[in-house]
């Protein structure tokens, strides 16, 4: 059992973008205080200033995480992995903390022989609208945690982020589509304001429009688990405004354009 299932202390060995953007969408939303997250960064002087933005306590080494953390987050660049571990590997084992993986690339055959047995070990990478409680995390299926560990990762992750567990065989495009995704969103939003501008909309109102549309969008789909094709058709009236845009963008190779950028980050 852990220290305290109720209000677990959460560990971040690494604070580059993502553990900032987990630990201010956990902070945020109140699924943990901000003085029950510690964390370590190769750049300590960088990491006090980060920390402070957020209230969370800096630590100088991985292993002081390691000790003082029921829930260890590995967040750092793959190929630090091995080395990050080494020395706290055996900190890490055992029924009294787990350990989750946000390395991209990297699953739970990765970690064998990186971390010794009896760890208890969930990968899920998730994306940064986590940072707004917006986000999706990818779980890997097949972890090692316990019942009780399991249930508060759900627990804890589950108010920042849906939570998707998969097989390693599926967790790559659902990775791309949830983490490369934003990117394209972002541009999409661009694009939409662009025109409302090039039309004589106010630039931020044209943003606001296109971000509460791109939001409600997506709640709908969420709520309802209508078919998006369905939800398109009920805009489209025949012969209206909207079957025309949507029409130019058939034209355009739209739907296509979206395809091979998935294509191309899973190497097709």
């Amino acid at each position: 059992m852990m220290a305290d299932v109720n209000k677990p202390t959460i560990g971040f060995i690494g604070y580059g973008n993502m553990a900032q953007a987990m630990a201010r969408g956990l902070v945020s939303s109140g699924a943990v205080e901000a003085g029950r997250i510690v964390a370590t960064a190769a750049h300590y002087d960088r990491l006090e200033g980060n920390a402070a933005d957020l209230g969370i306590r800096p630590l100088r080494t991985a292993g002081q995480v390691a000790q003082a953390s029921d829930l260890v987050v590995i967040a750092v660049k793959p190929k630090q992995v091995a080395q990050v571990c080494a020395p706290i590997a055996g900190r890490l084992a055992g029924d009294d903390r787990f350990v989750v993986s946000v390395v991209g690339g990297w699953g739970m055959a990765d970690y064998e022989g990186v971390l010794k047995a009896g760890t208890h070990l969930v990968c899920a990478i998730p994306n940064t609208p986590i940072a707004v409680g917006r986000g999706i995390m990818v779980v890997q299926a097949g972890n090692s945690l316990t019942p009780g560990q399991e249930d508060l990762f759900r627990g804890i992750f589950g108010r920042v982020a849906l939570l998707e567990t998969l097989d390693e065989d599926q967790t790559s495009v659902a990775t791309t589509i949830a983490g490369c995704a934003p990117a394209y969103t972002a541009m999409y939003m661009e694009a939409l304001a662009d025109a409302g501008v090039k039309h004589g909309l106010p630039r931020q109102t044209a943003y606001r429009l296109a971000a509460r549309m791109v939001e409600g969008t997506g709640a709908l789909y969420l709520a309802t688990g209508t078919n998006p094709g369905a939800m398109k058709d009920a805009v489209c009236s025949p012969g209206g405004t909207t079957i025309k845009g949507v029409a130019a963008l058939e034209k355009d190779g739209f739907r296509g354009a979206v395809i091979d950028a998935i294509d191309v980050v899973e190497g097709e």
